[in-house]
């Protein structure tokens, strides 16, 4: 590519893919160093958790990698990062943009799901993603969910999205916010996942480097956001009533996960590592 020139669409998947491992890079280092620091919590006679990553391959096309944590602070906390293409079914692409006529496709992203053993330090979920048919665009977003109530944790998640959206369009906080709360409702319950966060898809604004940059910061500030958050409450004394309430409000993330989330969709019409797509389920959860 000569400088100044445009991206053809192969660099833009290159450059996607590179940030998508970067910040997975980032984050994992981020979480461990929590596990590092957490010598005054319940579970402090435990050893630090430390990542254990496993690469995948797609028979049909690319693959990716997990990356599993279980610790003292993290119960279960799962960052992945994939870069799969094909063709899609007949059936699926006709909900897919551009892929009616053409099922060719291309995405690639990074997923993460947390799930802390204090039941104060809130369950969190970040993705973003950059998906090519004909058409092109990216899609993520992060979403905190408390176990416990916590307004504090709510309000200072919701302000830096909001600094971090209107560093590049006043118009992206509210309108994602809402599409982040109306997106993470359990229809069959009537009430939401948790305390909510942003949700974009389809970003396709027509200046690629404008959605590319707004796209990375989205991660940015989820990582930063939400360390800060687990590191104020992660040493703070639980006992069983706190317990079981955490498990019962994995239950509701369980369920919204199995029964409508579309991430969990497409991985598994695209013919996804199933270990990989199930990642974001909690390793302990009840049901009233």
């Amino acid at each position: 590519m000569i400088a100044g020139e445009p991206l053809d669409l192969d660099e833009k998947k290159q450059q996607a893919a590179d940030w998508f491992r970067q910040l997975r890079d980032d984050i994992c280092q981020r979480f461990e160093a929590l596990e590092e620091a957490a010598g005054e919590s319940q579970l402090a006679d435990s050893p630090p958790g430390r990542f254990e990553r496993k690469p995948w391959q797609r028979p049909e096309g690319g693959g990716g990698e997990m990356g599993l944590m279980r610790g003292r602070v993290f119960e279960k906390v799962g960052v992945n990062i994939s870069v799969v293409h094909g063709q899609f079914s007949e059936e699926f692409r006709k909900s897919i943009r551009g892929a009616d006529e053409d099922g060719r496709f291309w995405a690639g992203g990074i997923s993460l799901v947390a799930h802390p053993h204090n039941p104060f330090v809130p369950t969190a979920h970040m993705n973003t993603r950059f998906i090519a048919t004909t058409k092109s665009w990216f899609g993520g977003g992060g979403d905190l969910t408390p176990m416990l109530p916590d307004t504090e944790a709510a309000e200072a998640f919701h302000a830096a999205l909001k600094t971090c959206c209107d560093g590049h369009d006043p118009a992206y906080y509210p309108k994602f916010k809402e599409w982040c709360d109306s997106y993470f409702f359990l229809n069959h319950r009537q009430e939401p996942r948790g305390s909510g966060g942003i949700f974009y898809d389809n970003l396709e604004t027509g200046d690629w480097q404008a959605d590319f940059a707004f796209t990375r910061d989205v991660g940015c500030c989820f990582r930063d956001s939400y360390c800060q958050i687990v590191a104020e409450r992660m040493n703070q004394p639980w006992g069983e009533a706190e317990r079981h309430a955490q498990l019962v409000q994995r239950g509701r993330y369980v369920e919204f996960n199995l029964l409508q989330d579309r991430g969990t969709l497409f991985g598994l019409k695209t013919g996804g590592n199933i270990e990989a797509i199930l990642m974001s389920l909690p390793p302990e959860v009840r049901w009233p």
